[in-house]
């Protein structure tokens, strides 16, 4: 049977715009601290710092610590997969694209989330819909990125593909979570899963970029501060509400919410123009996740029926 989807409350709908605000806020402030730091350091003091304040948040709310050696190896590959290299590779492909344009491709996470799901769970097949649904989305994304990416391979055709490169592990994180922390608090999940991300991103940020420095600019630090802590650790906290309130089908819409907040921060702030083919890719991608979603195929059936 398949469950009914949750009404959005109007509490629900401000947590999702808070979120989305949250989250397209983080491309500019990763975009300011790229400035002064390389992207392996700057992903070195998010996964950091953010580990620092969810473990606090665990141990004062007193819930229950893993003790099970698997659980902290499985905490070990979750850091890696949804944020060691998403992460790393958004940072790196931001030095080359627009901050607006890295969050219309960061929308495509749902779809290569959906697509994951069908390859590794057996519960998680592709249906009509759901095939329609990502194969528009991918005909959005293709449109974004553009032809000429392929064509005329630069620097500027990596840092797209390194940002899709992010979707799809962000993908496979989501088949993994599924598998080995769904019985975990999410809050404890998320605190082991940075500390594993730290565990690979500091020493890799070290070898790669020189020790972290914490002798950075003002504005640096805000950035990180911003990144670290509001867009991270406090980010995750509320998504977990949010998801509560409104159910995991409509929390898929902040992944459509986030980009508008973080094309016009990136207009405002930077300056930035996206030509027009990355706002067509991202009407088409946010068709595709609505089918995805059930929310324009729903109502259709029901005017069928009616008829």
């Amino acid at each position: 049977m398949t469950p009914v989807q949750k009404t959005i409350s109007p509490q629900a709908w401000a947590g999702l715009l808070m979120l989305a605000l949250i989250w397209g806020g983080s491309f500019l402030s990763v975009h300011v601290a790229l400035e002064e730091i390389g992207p392996l350091t700057s992903v070195a003091h998010r996964t950091g710092w953010a580990m620092v304040i969810l473990w606090a948040y665990v141990l004062i709310r007193r819930l229950p610590l893993p003790t099970d050696r698997r659980v902290w190896a499985a905490f070990l590959v979750m850091g890696l997969l949804n944020n060691a290299i998403p992460f790393s590779l958004m940072a790196w492909g931001q030095l080359h694209i627009e901050t607006g344009l890295t969050s219309i491709l960061n929308a495509a996470t749902a779809i290569f989330g959906v697509s994951a799901a069908a390859l590794f769970l057996a519960d998680e097949r592709l249906t009509a819909r759901k095939t329609i649904g990502v194969g528009i989305g991918f005909l959005g994304v293709s449109t974004a990125i553009g032809l000429n990416a392929f064509k005329d391979f630069d620097l500027r055709s990596l840092g797209q593909l390194a940002v899709i490169g992010g979707t799809i592990s962000y993908a496979l994180a989501a088949v993994w979570a599924r598998k080995t922390l769904g019985h975990l608090k999410p809050q404890v999940a998320a605190a082991g899963m940075l500390t594993g991300a730290s565990l690979i991103t500091l020493p890799a940020a070290w070898v790669v970029e020189g020790p972290v420095s914490l002798s950075l600019a003002p504005q640096t630090w805000a950035a990180i501060s911003y990144y670290a802590v509001v867009a991270t650790a406090i980010a995750y906290i509320l998504y977990y509400r949010v998801l509560a309130l409104a159910g995991s089908g409509n929390a898929m819409l902040v992944t459509l919410l986030v980009a508008p907040f973080a094309i016009v921060l990136g207009a405002i702030v930077l300056g930035e123009a996206l030509p027009l083919r990355a706002y067509i890719g991202f009407a088409i991608l946010a068709l595709g996740l609505l089918i995805l979603d059930g929310r324009l195929i729903k109502p259709l059936q029901h005017c069928l029926r009616r008829a």
